[in-house]
């Protein structure tokens, strides 16, 4: 068969679909944090006009996000993926030499687009490619997020160090040449499934429910909802709470770059796990674990507690992120696991608007953080309870679904 018809090997998608996840989602979306000090400062930015720049980013995403999913569903997942990693790449090399706003806005909103057309149909494709070790695949490409923040970690500042006016721009263009690289190499490598009729169970095509009907579908939204809200929360805040009970700053901080480190590892290993033990079992138990973590300091609000919390939730939100997003497109057909992926995911751009709001809010009316993270450990177990009643609708037949959804 020739190359280009061949589905490649295992080791060579997931090492592409890490460096996709490392270029469309770290570097167009999740270094913007470390770029803006000297961006801001090189182009004279006020605090509002560095925060709409995010906002922006953030609002191209969640706007596009459904139309990437019915995009890939209809013209395929490779033709999706490969126009994100056009248009971050596009917009990179944009940053890289514009000295307005405006232009800047643009780009900025081009950068959340791509990330949208890139991210969840690359996800959907390659559980799509290896069906019974979706868990796995989806893990290692979930590994590139914290491969690709250790890198920026170190990259951008010496960079933006070594020269404050145009050393920013170099990053971006770094990016650009790593976008324009990972584009190639997906070119290459990237396919879609030749059947993707094939691959679907039994269960599943003897009747295709809507995406948007699918109990078991919704369910796995609400928690990557809950996921979403409570993510943010703990990456705003949970630094500041350390801060306040006396936790020093250098501790803490090393705290969070070791959380970060073992997410590289334990993506992959959670996806091991999610196919054998089934992916909304994983899920359940990453949840349980997610639980446990955020509760220790807030029952007690001393050093070893939040030792106990960074090093859970090391332990786990790579295995939430890894069995959401399988176990999203379980109950689906091949065809809409894009959609499905996509649909989910809505759910965490809602968690993630809400979650800070509401958060500072509880802020400011308790006056500290406990307060914050125990309502969030609330929200966590609803979490726990929603993963177990995914488990229930698993394992109905698509005609019992059907007549839920009814």
């Amino acid at each position: 068969m020739p190359f280009f018809h061949r589905r490649p090997p295992f080791a060579l998608m997931v090492i592409n679909g890490a460096l996709c996840t490392i270029a469309i989602l770290v570097f167009a979306r999740l270094s913007y944090g470390l770029v803006l000090p000297a961006m801001r400062d090189g182009l004279g930015l006020s605090n509002a006009q560095a925060a709409n720049l995010s906002t922006v980013n953030a609002l191209g995403y969640l706007l596009l996000v459904m139309v990437a999913g019915v995009f890939a569903a209809r013209f395929g997942g490779k033709t999706s993926v490969v126009l994100g990693l056009m248009l971050v790449t596009g917009g990179f090399f944009g940053l890289a030499h514009a000295s307005d706003f405006v232009p800047i806005l643009l780009l900025m909103l081009v950068l959340g687009m791509g990330t949208a057309f890139g991210y969840t149909p690359l996800i959907s494709l390659l559980a799509n490619t290896f069906p019974h070790r979706r868990g796995a695949v989806i893990g290692f490409a979930n590994s590139g997020v914290g491969l690709g923040m250790l890198l920026v970690g170190l990259i951008v500042p010496a960079m933006t160090e070594r020269s404050a006016d145009q050393g920013w721009r170099d990053v971006w263009l770094l990016f650009a040449a790593g976008g324009l690289a990972v584009l190639v190499m997906s070119m290459l490598i990237l396919r879609n499934p030749l059947d993707r009729s094939a691959t679907a169970s039994p269960k599943v095509r003897a009747k295709d429910l809507p995406v948007f009907r699918n109990p078991h579908v919704i369910t796995v939204g609400l928690v990557y909802g809950v996921q979403g809200l409570t993510y943010i929360v703990q990456t705003t805040f949970m630094y500041s709470y350390a801060l306040e009970s006396g936790v020093p700053a250098l501790t803490t901080g090393h705290l969070v770059s070791m959380m970060g480190i073992m997410s590289v590892f334990t993506g992959p290993l959670w996806g091991g796990l999610a196919d054998r033990l089934g992916y909304s079992n994983s899920l359940v138990l990453a949840m349980t674990l997610s639980l446990v973590g955020t509760a220790l300091p807030v029952l007690w609000p001393v050093q070893p507690m939040f030792v106990a919390h960074f090093l859970i939730l090391g332990l786990c939100i790579s295995g939430l992120f890894t069995s959401i997003l399988a176990a999203s497109t379980e109950t689906v057909a091949p065809h809409q696991a894009a959609v499905a992926v996509s649909f989910v995911t809505l759910f965490y751009a809602v968690g993630q608007l809400i979650g800070p709001a509401a958060a500072s809010l509880i802020i400011e009316w308790s006056g500290g953080f406990r307060a914050t993270f125990a309502a969030t450990s609330v929200v966590l177990a609803l979490g726990v309870y929603l993963g177990h009643r995914s488990r229930r609708y698993q394992r109905m037949p698509p005609q019992t679904c059907a007549g839920l959804a009814d």
